[in-house]
């Protein structure tokens, strides 16, 4: 009697355990929570012990230790040395050469770039959304196009149209300074100012669709009704629409200063011909001979994004609710321009074409001319893209880049990549979306959705170090297998948020339905689920396709060579001078991402911006 009942609790533990795996959201959920920790967690705790460890090279001789051993000395070097003497002073020391003026750039391009952005991508989302401005439909579709294209297009085109002899390299003329004869000084041409509008306006798409939806579903009651009070349209917009979208302003400031921080690529073409440094440049300049010191900043990265992210749930979560979407009428009262819609509509389409549609003519033109500076019809070739065993073509390549054999092994392992990317991020996002749903308000549900999107809070190249950091203890984790996992890791969070919403929206009923008539569970998701909410899990394949394609911070720290990726070329090719190559490789990544996009979305009807609003 008594084994009996020293057995009852085991077997009531086995028959819960039991009951428990036999739900296969419960499955999904455990083994993507041991996956996250280990591809997460582990790493930035290997990265935090790489901040304190010795590395080969010139720490273990500047220390005298060995490689490996425990020490403060990056620390000391990189946070405290602040008197080298010298006629400036603290200016002069290690310190602020490293770390703080860096931190003192990073933080003011940061700022002013994210108010660009909220300010220029909120202004035009409330004219499509909640005006008569003309032309919305063109509006809408082109402005989201800096986004989609690579952060570098922008710096790249605003190089090459700036550019003159006088400032930075001076090694050639710009359109302006060829064409017009006008010389831009070099604070406008390289460094801060440039740096910020570049990377503010390749956010602002970002800013315009998180807050454009949100004017789009809100409810336009409170606006009609003052509206028939005879309240001035000014003071609607002040005291209703402002507050309301509020949330959506900060939450997008929040995310892309966080975003702006880790730049690497726009910085590195606007900052670095006038040394003007940020964080994520240091980084990857020390990461080459002084490691610790590199991890240092990788680990400041990554606490400024935790900590904005925690700023943005403690204000979201002061208000339990910010409700815009009830059960309101349909008709939303638009602002009339009256007069001023013709002129605002001719100026926003004129700015939209000189940063969607200009950057690409920029591009080609400079793609196809023999001397720099020299936009003659005499001056300007083809062998730079279909040219075949030229002599005088000793920059990178005798081929063109459509015949050189480098640049199509880039592609196809750029196209590899992406691909491979999209497969297992989109597929696990697909998962990891059901099972959250489906056992929302368990503890496991929530750990695995903070878990899913915290790769989003890390900067991207302070995610490479992570992986860097971690490939030294575990060499299986090298070549193209390393870039596939690291690529899928972090755009996990995109790919989850489309699941995640997708199945939000799914009703229960549905595979209730299919579970009556013992519907396997498999079956459910390739017959049912999937086929109903395609266009949504899609958006959760496509843009890790798209990012993976046009991104550079996050692979080029592991890398084994400069040629593996088309961006990782182009970079080396930008800063050899090899302007025809480099901008001919620009143009074809820009291509090829744009012809995807828009053929996954004519086929399927998925899109990116579903994607990035998730």
């Amino acid at each position: 009697m008594a084994k009996d009942q020293a057995k009852a609790p085991r077997m009531l533990f086995g028959n819960k355990v039991v009951v428990f795996f036999s739900k296969p959201a419960n499955v999904i959920l455990v083994v993507f929570f041991v996956l996250l920790c280990m591809l997460t967690l582990y790493p930035l705790l290997t990265l935090v012990s790489e901040t304190f460890t010795v590395h080969a090279g010139r720490e273990s001789i500047a220390t005298g230790q060995k490689r490996g051993t425990l020490s403060l000395y990056s620390f000391k070097k990189l946070l405290f040395t602040l008197d080298d003497g010298g006629e400036q002073g603290y200016k002069s020391s290690t310190s602020w050469i490293q770390f703080y003026s860096p931190l003192f750039n990073t933080l003011s391009v940061s700022l002013l770039s994210s108010f660009l952005a909220i300010l220029f991508g909120g202004v035009v989302a409330w004219l499509v959304t909640r005006t008569n401005i003309r032309f919305k439909k063109f509006i809408s579709a082109v402005f989201v196009f800096p986004y989609i294209m690579p952060s570098w297009t922008l710096a790249m085109f605003w190089s090459n149209f700036f550019k003159n002899v006088n400032v930075g390299p001076g090694t050639s003329n710009g359109i302006m300074a060829a064409v017009f004869g006008i010389m831009m000084p070099e604070w406008f041409v390289y460094g801060f100012f440039p740096i910020s509008m570049v990377l503010g306006l390749h956010y602002a798409p970002f800013a315009y669709i998180l807050i454009g939806g949100i004017l789009r579903n809100m409810d336009a009651n409170l606006e009609e009704a003052a509206s028939i009070l005879k309240t001035p349209r000014w003071r609607i917009v002040s005291r209703i629409t402002l507050p309301i979208v509020m949330p959506a302003m900060l939450s997008t400031l929040l995310l892309v200063f966080a975003s702006t921080m880790s730049a690497y690529a726009v910085p590195v073409f606007l900052g670095s011909p006038v040394r003007y440094y940020v964080l994520s440049t240091k980084m990857m300049s020390l990461m080459s001979t002084y490691k610790g010191q590199g991890y240092i900043i990788a680990s400041v990265m990554i606490i400024f994004g935790v900590v904005i992210l925690a700023i943005n749930q403690s204000f979201t979560g002061k208000r339990k609710s910010f409700t815009t979407v009830t059960g309101k009428s349909s008709q939303i009262s638009l602002v009339n321009l009256k007069k001023a819609n013709w002129p605002i509509a001719l100026i926003l389409m004129i700015v939209l074409v000189l940063l969607a549609i200009l950057p690409l003519v920029s591009f080609a033109l400079e793609s196809v001319i023999i001397k720099a500076g020299d936009y003659s019809l005499s001056n300007m070739t083809l062998d730079f893209w279909i040219g075949r065993n030229l002599d005088y073509l000793d920059q990178g390549d005798a081929n063109g880049i459509l015949f050189s054999p480098k640049v199509l092994k880039a592609l196809g392992n750029s196209l590899l990549l992406g691909i491979s990317c999209a497969v297992i991020a989109g597929t696990c996002g697909v998962l990891v979306g059901y099972g959250i749903v489906k056992r929302r308000g368990t503890w496991l549900s929530g750990a695995v959705n903070n878990l899913s999107f915290f790769p989003y809070l890390l900067p991207s190249l302070a995610f490479g170090a992570i992986y860097l950091a971690m490939s030294g203890k575990l060499p299986f984790i090298n070549g193209m297998f390393a870039l596939i996992l690291i690529g899928s890791v972090k755009y996990l969070p995109f790919a989850s948020r489309s699941g995640i919403n997708a199945m939000l929206q799914l009703s229960n009923e549905i595979e209730e339905a299919a579970v009556i008539v013992n519907v396997p569970w498999w079956k459910r998701m390739t017959r049912i689920i999937f086929p109903i909410q395609k266009s949504s899990f899609l958006s959760g394949y496509l843009l890790p396709f798209v990012s993976c394609m046009r991104e550079l911070s996050l692979f080029t720290l592991l890398v084994p060579t400069s040629d593996t990726l088309l961006t990782t070329m182009l970079m080396q090719y930008s800063e050899k001078g090899w302007d025809q190559f480099g901008n001919a490789i620009n143009l074809l990544i820009i291509i090829v991402v744009l012809i995807i996009n828009f053929a996954v979305n004519k086929l399927t009807g998925a899109s990116i911006d579903k994607g990035i609003g998730a």
